[in-house]
């Protein structure tokens, strides 16, 4: 029998690469994410290849989350992978000059979102003593850089939640680990400057990793046998030494 993801965040960037990679290799997918006519392509796309149920609702909502997971199908209810992919970066300031509704958007979807799903999908990983969690962090929730405070308060919090997880699961069998990208060329940074033209620099003049290069990594750690796991991984392009050193041409 297929296995079965549930990935957020699915209908761009690392998510949507990561539905791709997992269809190709045959695994059964739960699509999550807020733009319904993104999810209604990608599964078109898809389930060419493997069985694709969506869900449309936005991780920061408590009462949504619950509710859309709680609707799965019986076919689909039994999830071996949990991908905690959903995240932003919403501004670029120092403290002082910080937007209460950019940390109040970082923290909604990167710590408290990733906490409603993982808390609508465990008890049945507990039920059954298998499953694997994913949850997709960043160079940000190793190192602090300028301007980054929140945002990389949010991915150290990932960080702590990865490793509190994995001691509470330890005794269901249920492996958790944490894939924290550098520089990934995708729609970040229009998010995070809000359509700015700066944004359009950010990946100029080295090679950034694509979101493709991460989905493989994914796919890497949820293929490994059952007695190993990738519990937490750190991934730069070439180019990047830091988060705040990149080698530009």
């Amino acid at each position: 029998m297929n296995k079965i993801a549930l990935i957020t965040g699915a209908t761009s960037g690392i998510g949507e690469a990561t539905a791709y990679e997992f269809a190709k290799q045959g695994i059964n997918l739960i699509l999550c994410g807020r733009r319904l006519d993104c999810l209604n392509t990608i599964k078109v796309a898809l389930e060419k290849l493997t069985d694709v149920h969506t869900l449309n609702f936005d991780v920061s909502n408590k009462t949504e989350t619950l509710e859309a997971i709680k609707s799965l199908p019986i076919a689909f209810k039994n999830i071996d992978i949990l991908i905690n992919n959903a995240g932003n970066a919403h501004g670029f300031d120092t403290i002082q000059d910080g937007s209460i509704d950019d940390w109040d958007a970082m923290m909604d979807i990167n710590v408290k979102g990733l906490l409603y799903v993982s808390k609508a999908i465990i008890p049945e990983m507990i039920n059954r003593k298998s499953g694997q969690i994913i949850n997709i962090g960043s160079s940000a929730g190793k190192e602090v850089y300028p301007k980054g405070n929140v945002y990389c308060a949010s991915k150290h919090a990932v960080i702590a939640i990865t490793e509190g997880m994995r001691i509470d699961l330890n005794p269901f069998g249920i492996k958790v680990g944490a894939i924290n990208p550098g520089l990934v060329e995708t729609e970040f940074s229009k998010v995070r400057f809000k359509g700015n033209a700066v944004a359009d620099n950010v990946y100029k003049g080295f090679k950034a990793l694509q979101a493709k290069d991460i989905a493989d990594i994914i796919y890497f750690a949820v293929s490994r046998p059952a007695h190993v796991n990738i519990a937490d991984l750190l991934v730069f392009p070439t180019a990047q030494a830091s988060s705040t050193l990149v080698n530009k041409s």
